[in-house]
């Protein structure tokens, strides 16, 4: 058994190294020698059967093709079934071959190098009778050139044919003899055209002028069949070959365009096409007059009849173009319909090219193409004549002719139609999009030398202004063209372009903007002058000096970044909501081009506003704050033995831990806020990217949030963008502000339980934020200690809870804690003074004690501090007493202070906590528009919310840690509390 079963491994092993080295199962019995036609030679072909190359049989040579093999001179076919051919060699007798190959033929003429009978010119071959017999000789006929037979031989050689009309109305027969001129196969009497013609193409880019074969085998024929006999095809081709050179126009007569120009004023008398003053009977239509200057007229002076709406039942966003196509020869093919891959030349679905006809969709198309495909796809360019549909009732339809602006066109040797001045420009008709016929310069089956491409075409249409019904003047096509020279054109490749824009005048728009920035920018100045105003009272600075001018500018950039805010803002606002909500089409979005002004616009908001944010940061990291602790001393517990003779026990000293706690929580209110910037970034992310809001900034009239990837997406508008980011990320802000008042009022008030913590802490706190202004929290307990155990602490509070103890405030029966502070100069003066040793220690070292411990100077000036400052508060100074009075109203307003403190120090009640405007908590406002601005700048260079989003969340957290960093040591210098207490 197991015998068995081991030869039956070794034999299965044996098969399997047999298969592995076998050729069964290697990648070469699939792999064929590559071989084209071309490799083939003259004694063999391509078989496109097996892909190789066959050798011809005996007495054969490779056909022209290559696919295919022929008998070789002399010799006639036997058979032929389309796979292989036998060949036999004709007797001496009959040395020529009948036209099919099939017989051998005695010649009465010449015998060609293909071995056939060759006849002279005027003459047609004949090898059989009329049954077919086959002829003992080939015959040469002449064929009969006059009256009445008139017959020349076909193209062909094969029969005698009618001659051709030019021929027989000029001379009776089928010679064209003197004077009259033989061109295109076709005989002209001499008239009023130039003898010779200018049969060169210019392209003017490449400063190449090239002989055309096109021009110069048809450009004479074309307009002399045009002028003499009225051909319709030969008009369309004159038309054709001066649309191909740019119906450029100058003095010269015997161009394209000139012939063109002779013949249309030549023929006046014959009236017009379709009462058109531009379009002559007989002839294509070219231009809009004979000179520049109509543009204004053709494109201003009449709206279509049809007006455009973005809603309701009577919608209408339908622009519907037809194009008349035309041949290179000047043959009407069809009656076309634009929007399926005419124009466009970049492919696409038809979805998405379709949206270039929906009106309001701001179109534009890029892509780049090869020059090779460009080549092999157009052999020959097709010309359109555009017009755009008009339906104005059921079965009424009317085509109105769209005007073109070739900005190739040269006038006179200027390129007219590059000026921005619309009176200069010369509007034409019929448009080409790929020309690679006129530069061929040999023959009209060579490579061009040069092709020409609509690199850029434009569809424009323009707003009436002040219209209500959606009225619009007759859209405008520009074309710009790119002249290719070719030398590789495998390599070589073009970037093609095709756009569809609308407009309307921004003048209106502009002027009332630019009066908005001039009104309120002056309201901002008197504002600004009034702050100022207000900050040299409360540094007690009468002089007008340098920092008072640097100091105004400051003010200002933050009141004039706030007036660019509020137009831009509603500049937005107003364009989205006014376009985007609108029925019958009133307003259009500015440009591209139109919207730079805007941008500078938010450019200088922003950085205005970057300058009032830094310079509010630098106010809050340079103010004076100071902790007057009301704790004193009590004496110790401790036992008292009768007759030991111990005097009266020692007071415990203060502690400091109340103080360090109210600074840390001081150094906690820093940088928080009203709003929560994180939620804030996350729900403006949520509703422009997730939500899609962001679908609304797009330039089309949909109000769609969700888009299908199928359809067409426009750009977006920075204005619409820029509008509803700053709405958006607002509207966000202040739902904020809402939801932190009620919570505020119901949950949690930072502000107001940092108040309580100084008043349980038994702790005021003195801010200057000016040399002589800033602001005061008493904090000083109604329980005369706050340096207690839990029993009594839990015992004080109870007894406040149940109004068994006086009130917190200032004044008594008063609950006013906060204040807003105008001190004299003395008092100021005083404050400098105590804390002047401590500044020495930063000045020249020529100033700076050596032998004072700097920590003793810091304790000594501290305790100095602060029995000065709880002195003032007690009144304990006369000369720097000060009184409590409420501010007026307007006082409030403008924020300043009619009052200046000459004798006294005022105390201004203050229930609104105005302190926090040190912290960011008081300057939401101002980070919050800052923070907007932030925002959208970085989105309106990047078109990127997400990316905008990170951005402004890392600015956020770096100016928070740049604001806890900078505030902590500011508050450890001023507080003199130790640095490293505050964490």
């Amino acid at each position: 058994m197991a015998t068995g079963t081991l030869h039956s491994q070794l034999v299965f092993g044996c098969f399997l190294v047999l298969l592995l080295k076998s050729n069964l199962y290697t990648c070469e019995q699939f792999s064929i020698a590559f071989s084209k036609p071309s490799d083939c030679g003259a004694g063999g072909y391509f078989d496109i059967s097996s892909l190789s190359c066959v050798k011809c049989g005996a007495d054969q040579i490779s056909g022209k093709s290559g696919l295919n093999c022929e008998c070789q001179t002399g010799f006639k076919l036997l058979t032929n079934n389309g796979g292989s051919i036998t060949c036999q060699k004709c007797p001496v007798s009959k040395p020529g071959i009948t036209q099919d190959g099939y017989e051998c033929i005695r010649c009465s003429g010449s015998v060609g190098e293909d071995g056939k009978c060759q006849c002279p010119t005027g003459s047609i071959l004949v090898e059989r009778n009329v049954n077919g017999t086959l002829l003992e000789e080939a015959v040469c006929e002449v064929c009969n050139g006059t009256v009445p037979a008139l017959s020349a031989p076909d193209a062909k050689g094969s029969r005698c044919v009618r001659c051709q009309d030019s021929f027989i109305s000029m001379s009776q027969s089928c010679m064209c003899g003197s004077p009259n001129i033989l061109a295109g196969g076709m005989c002209f009497a001499s008239s009023s055209l130039p003898a010779s013609v200018v049969a060169t193409v210019s392209f003017a880019q490449l400063g190449l002028a090239v002989p055309s074969a096109w021009f110069s085998g048809f450009l004479y024929s074309s307009a002399a069949a045009c002028l003499s006999l009225t051909n319709l095809t030969a008009c369309q081709t004159l038309g054709n070959m001066c649309v191909l050179n740019m119906h450029s126009m100058s003095t010269i007569i015997n161009d394209a365009c000139g012939l063109y120009n002779t013949i249309y004023r030549a023929t006046a008398a014959q009236g017009n096409n379709q009462n058109i003053p531009y379009w002559r009977i007989n002839m294509p239509w070219l231009y809009y007059g004979d000179q520049p200057g109509l543009a204004s007229r053709v494109l201003q002076s009449e709206p279509l009849p049809v007006g455009f709406n973005f809603k309701g039942t009577n919608k209408n966003t339908n622009i519907e173009l037809l194009a008349a196509v035309y041949t290179a020869q000047g043959e009407f093919i069809r009656w076309e319909s634009v929007g399926r891959g005419n124009l466009q030349l970049c492919p696409d679905t038809l979805i998405r090219e379709q949206a270039a006809y929906i009106f309001g969709t701001a179109y534009k198309q890029n892509c780049i193409l090869s020059v090779s495909d460009l080549l092999a796809g157009q052999s020959e360019p097709l010309f359109y004549d555009i017009f755009l549909v008009q339906q104005k009732a059921q079965g009424d339809k009317r085509l109105l002719a769209v005007p073109i602006l070739n900005l190739n066109l040269q006038f006179n040797g200027q390129f007219v139609n590059q000026a921005p001045n619309m009176n200069s420009w010369y509007l034409t008709r019929r448009l080409v999009l790929i020309d690679t016929l006129s530069g061929r310069e040999k023959s009209l089956s060579s490579t061009p030398r040069v092709i020409r491409i609509a690199s850029n075409l434009k569809i424009r249409f323009q707003l009436v202004p002040n219209t209500q019904k959606g009225e619009v003047y007759p859209p405008l096509m520009t074309v710009s063209y790119s002249d290719i020279l070719i030398t590789d054109p495998a390599k070589q490749t073009v970037t093609v372009s095709f756009s569809v824009e609308y407009e309307m005048d921004q003048n209106e728009a502009r002027v009332k903007t630019d009066i908005a920035l001039g009104v309120l920018g002056g309201v901002a100045v008197v504002y600004s002058l009034l702050k100022t105003a207000s900050w040299k009272r409360r540094i007690a600075s009468p002089l007008i000096d340098f920092l008072t001018i640097l100091k105004f500018l400051l003010i200002y950039a933050g009141d004039l970044a706030n007036v660019f805010f509020i137009i831009t803002v509603g500049t937005g606002l107003y364009w989205l909501i006014f376009y985007k909500a609108q029925q019958f089409v009133s307003v259009l979005l500015p440009l591209p081009s139109q919207e730079e002004r805007f941008v500078t616009y938010v450019g200088c908001a922003f950085a205005l506003k970057a300058v009032h944010f830094l310079h509010k940061l630098l106010v809050q990291l340079s103010v004076d704050i100071f902790f007057i602790d009301w704790e004193r001393p009590r004496s110790k517990t401790s036992r008292f033995v009768e007759g030991s003779g111990e005097g009266k026990p020692p007071a415990a000293p203060v502690s400091i831990w109340r103080t360090y706690f109210v600074a840390n929580e001081w150094n906690e209110i820093q940088t928080i806020r009203k709003i929560s910037p994180t939620f804030q970034i996350i729900a403006i992310l949520f509703f422009l990217e997730v939500v899609g809001f962001s679908s609304l900034a797009l330039r089309d009239n949909s109000s769609e949030l969700r888009r299908s990837d199928e359809i067409y997406s426009p750009a977006y508008s920075r204005i619409l963008r820029y509008g509803l980011a700053s709405a958006m990320w607002l509207c966000i802000g202040f739902i904020q502000l809402i939801i932190s008042v009620f919570h505020e009022r119901f949950v949690e008030d930072k502000i107001r339980q940092f108040v309580d913590l100084c008043s349980i802490s038994n702790i005021s706190v003195l801010l200057l934020s000016h040399r002589c202004f800033g602001y005061y929290i008493h904090g000083r307990s109604v329980h005369g200690h706050a340096d207690t155990n839990m029993e009594e602490m839990n015992s004080n509070l109870k007894r406040e809870a149940e109004n068994l103890c006086g009130q917190r405030g200032l004044l008594p029966n008063s609950d006013v804690q906060t204040f807003q502070i105008s001190i004299t100069s003395r008092l100021r003066a005083q404050y400098d003074r105590i804390l002047e040793p401590l500044g020495r220690r930063n000045g020249p070292s020529r100033l700076v004690d050596a032998s004072a411990n700097p920590f003793d100077q810091s304790t000594k000036a501290y305790h100095t501090m602060n029995r000065f400052l709880g002195s003032v508060i007690d009144h304990a100074h006369r000369e720097m007493d000060y009184i409590v009075k409420d501010k007026l109203l307007f006082e409030r307003l403008i924020g300043m202070e009619f009052i200046e403190p000459m004798d006294k120090s005022i105390f201004y009640n203050d229930d609104s906590y105005s302190f926090a405007d040190v912290l960011f908590y008081g300057n939401e406002s101002t980070l919050l528009i800052f923070d907007t601005l932030f925002f959208c700048v970085v989105d309106l260079g990047s078109q990127n919310f997400v990316l905008a989003a990170v951005l402004t969340y890392l600015q956020q957290l770096i100016f928070s840690l740049i604001r806890n960093g900078l505030g902590r040591r500011n508050l450890a210098i001023k507080t003199l509390v130790d640095k490293r207490f505050l964490i």
